[in-house]
């Protein structure tokens, strides 16, 4: 089976999307020191704070890396195939046939990095295929479309052999 990887475009919306998270946590950090309400433990706080700023800033700047060079899709004629992750990898397999809804979205961020989601829902959940070029993403979800459409005619013609036979 051959893995798609990403566009470059993909690390961009990463990183971004990473370091506004990041500030974000920041802000919340800084607003819990500035309301700290034990002063007699202040010091512990502050170290505590610095301690997870640090993790914050680190993981900000390490994790769009990781999460890029190990996402990886493959869709074929029997399921779509995703394994994506930083410290823990996970792999998503989902057999076509078990297809229900096709979307595809973007975000303020996805549009600037000129990226899109195609999420694909099953009985068991949703799945998503993120960080594709807008126009791969629509070209997947146009083939995955086909792809189930040519599947429950072939299912509808089966059942109608089987009501003839019966």
């Amino acid at each position: 089976m051959t893995y798609e990887k990403l566009s470059k475009g993909a690390l961009g919306c990463m990183y971004t999307a990473t370091v506004l998270g990041t500030f974000i946590g920041l802000m919340v950090l800084m607003l819990v020191n500035i309301l700290w309400f034990v002063p007699d433990r202040i010091q512990i706080g502050i170290i505590i704070s610095f301690v997870i700023g640090g993790i914050l800033i680190l993981n900000a700047a390490i994790s769009p890396y990781f999460r890029y060079h190990r996402y990886r899709y493959s869709i074929n004629e029997e399921c779509i195939d995703i394994e994506e992750g930083y410290l823990f990898v996970k792999r998503n397999i989902v057999p076509i046939e078990r297809l229900h809804k096709l979307q595809t979205e973007q975000g303020p961020i996805d549009r600037i990095f000129h990226v899109a989601k195609v999420k694909v829902t099953t009985a068991g959940g949703d799945v998503t295929i993120r960080f594709l070029q807008k126009e791969k993403a629509e070209a997947i979800a146009e083939s995955l479309k086909n792809r189930i459409n040519q599947i429950v005619a072939q299912q509808r013609m089966e059942d109608g052999r089987e009501e003839e036979i019966s």
